[in-house]
């Protein structure tokens, strides 16, 4: 947690000039940084008919009740996963509804059914090709999220340097990929690494605008704290603006980790030998649209994955900044 910058302390009777606050006679607000009611509760202070401070890691007192009696009648990761789960269900029932009943054709549009057969069938080598295709996605999304971290931490550092890589990535991400893809296969020929760059290159600009307005937007009262204690710039930088910069990054990453899935699949579209793209692509010729739509269900696994890892890091590095609202 930042650190609590000034205490004021409360007034023992209301009236006076404490006496917005709704909270025990006699006890602190404490501005800037996390409140703590008597007993140790963290985030209770509350503004007449408002939340004054909510960064306790219950959050409001109305949610966590809620979560809790939530809690009582199902798991929490039930609670999380089943509207998603229902929708995802709902949508395939009426899809293969949908098939069955107008006598859809399977070159068409195959049943849910039809590409569960596909997803098992000996026909392709599906092994090879997810692994090669998750390759690519994992180094794209790392790729484009240690150089846009880099560029982030940058422009933050040195307005120098913000006035000459904003405007130069600004050029970059405006550059269509899908007429960039080419020119990475002429430099550096076919295989892994341009199809992970041509995903990187789609991914990291979110990740460096995210970076450096976290690293840039933090509480001026703590960037004075640093200064009273004559704290070096590393450190102030370090203890105070990359913390704050977390959830900014987090969920720059969450955006990343989709769009280098679609990086990775243009680059195995344009020229590729193996690859899920590339099985789509073969599909078109023989129309054998189930296995088309079973590459790219797998596609969308590897893009939950990394998704979900994402989400499963922000709440380790992060656990105060609930980004996956």
């Amino acid at each position: 947690m930042l650190p609590v910058l000034s205490v004021l302390h409360a007034p023992a009777k209301r009236g006076q000039a404490g006496a917005l606050f709704d909270q025990p006679a006699g006890s602190s607000i404490i501005r800037g940084g996390l409140g703590v009611a008597p007993g140790g509760r963290r985030g209770a202070w509350r503004l007449r008919g408002r939340r004054l401070y909510d960064g306790g890691p219950d959050g409001d007192w109305r949610r966590r009740d809620a979560r809790r009696r939530d809690a009582r009648l199902m798991p929490g990761w039930l609670a999380r996963n089943l509207p998603a789960g229902v929708l995802f269900a709902a949508t395939l029932v009426a899809w293969q509804l949908a098939v069955t009943v107008f006598e859809v054709r399977e070159y068409l549009l195959p049943s849910p059914l039809a590409v569960l057969r596909a997803l098992g069938g000996a026909e392709v080598p599906w092994l090879v090709h997810l692994w090669i295709t998750t390759v690519e996605i994992v180094g794209a999304f790392a790729v484009a999220a240690v150089v846009g971290i880099a560029l982030g931490v940058a422009i933050a550092w040195s307005s120098l340097l913000a006035k000459a890589l904003v405007p130069f990535l600004v050029f970059v991400n405006t550059l269509p990929k899908v007429a960039v893809a080419p020119l990475f296969l002429l430099w550096l020929g076919y295989g892994v690494v341009p199809n992970m760059l041509i995903g990187a290159l789609i991914g990291f600009f979110p990740v460096v605008i995210n970076t450096a307005v976290g690293l840039t937007q933090v509480d001026e009262e703590l960037l004075d704290l640093g200064r009273v204690f004559n704290a070096p710039r590393w450190r102030v930088f370090a203890t105070i603006r990359i913390p704050n910069a977390y959830p900014y990054i987090l969920g720059a990453l969450k955006v990343t980790a989709t769009a280098a899935v679609v990086g990775v699949i243009v680059g195995e579209f344009i020229a590729s030998q193996n690859g899920l793209g590339y099985v789509i692509m073969t599909t078109q010729g023989s129309m054998n649209t189930p296995v088309a739509f079973a590459a790219l269900v797998w596609i969308s696994a590897v893009g939950l994955a990394v998704y979900g890892a994402v989400v499963v890091a922000a709440r380790w590095i992060a656990p105060w900044a609930d980004t996956s609202r």
